[in-house]
């Protein structure tokens, strides 16, 4: 039994600064994938949903922005098969939106490493920060962000070096630069097409309460869709399955679009923080902050600054899951 390899890690121990990984499979984004992840988060946005109003406005059959983290976080966890979980996501910016057809590519690497003071009764861990670059078949950048990740130790008992200090905050992304990925969309088409769209009547500081729950359903299929290798999405254990965290954020979002229905797109994460694990079979409800409006100068649209904060409900208890402050377009 000498020849036989476990397929496996890496573990906390196996990382290094620097250390990157490009072989993850690439994804083309397909019609039929398109409608099978909208099936399982709920997406709503206009666009993603309405091809013929997506090319009018801009240039061709759009892929939801939803989608596109989505791979691009499954295709990162080459480097994070054996996550116990997913802490936080900064600075996520779309540099141009993929269309139907597309093929994404992502590299991973490793840019901070700490690891955690043992606790009694707890697993030995240590947190990674890791940048996330993800091009298309053209080589053309689509997407850089960053997110930090929990890992076990394959020793207990073993101390590294690790002790970065993490800065969690990258800061604000110009403005500017957040509607460069939209310079050549017509705006003007979809305020023609979409009946109320005017942004002026938004005021900051509203917040919307999103009555209606979602049920999280399929979240081993999703992880599956979007080549996500995470153990612990897949694999029970004796800790159970958790959800992957990009299935909360599409529930988010799509909560998100029943707030501001004629929401164009997503172009940003200011930070994602995942506050407490969700279950398979959990609801979610979120609460829609907007914390401000500006100019885009991109066809009349504006971006607007938001806040979602999402509770789980399971049985008699409801949790909070998730803080996540993020970009859109209206037009």
């Amino acid at each position: 039994m000498d020849d036989i390899k476990e397929v496996d890690g890496p573990f906390f121990e196996d990382l290094a600064v620097g250390l990157t990984m490009t072989d993850a499979p690439s994804l083309t984004l397909t019609e039929g994938l398109a409608m099978l992840h909208g099936a399982i988060v709920g997406d709503r946005l206009r666009l993603p949903l309405d091809h013929h109003l997506s090319r009018v406005v801009t240039g061709g059959a759009i892929a939801s922005p939803s989608l596109v983290w989505d791979v691009a976080i499954g295709q990162s966890t080459l480097m994070t098969r054996r996550v116990i979980a997913n802490l936080f996501y900064r600075g996520l910016a779309f540099r141009r939106f993929p269309m139907l057809g597309d093929t994404l590519y992502t590299t991973t690497e490793i840019v901070a490493l700490r690891q955690n003071r043992p606790r009694p009764g707890r697993a030995a861990t240590g947190l990674g920060v890791m940048r996330m670059r993800t091009v298309d078949q053209e080589g053309r950048a689509v997407l850089d962000f960053r997110r930090c990740a929990m890992f076990p130790l394959r020793d207990p008992n073993r101390q590294t070096a690790h002790d970065a200090e993490f800065v969690d905050d990258i800061g604000e992304v110009d403005p500017q630069a957040l509607c460069g990925p939209i310079a050549n969309w017509n705006l003007a088409r979809f305020r023609d097409a979409v009946p109320s769209t005017s942004s002026d009547t938004l005021t900051p500081g509203t917040t919307w309460e999103i009555v209606a729950g979602d049920v999280v359903s399929l979240a081993p299929e999703l992880a599956r869709l979007t080549v996500n290798l995470a153990m612990v999405h897949h694999d029970a254990g004796p800790e159970g399955r958790l959800v992957y965290g990009g299935h909360t954020i599409g529930i988010a979002a799509g909560q998100a679009t029943r707030a501001l229905p004629n929401l164009v797109t997503i172009v940003a994460w200011h930070s994602c923080d995942h506050l407490a694990p969700v279950r398979e079979g959990d609801t979610l409800r979120s609460t829609l902050d907007l914390e401000r409006v500006e100019p885009c100068f991109q066809g009349g649209g504006r971006l607007v600054h938001l806040r979602s904060r999402v509770r789980a409900q399971r049985g008699d208890q409801a949790t909070n899951v998730l803080d996540w402050r993020f970009v859109g377009v209206m037009a």
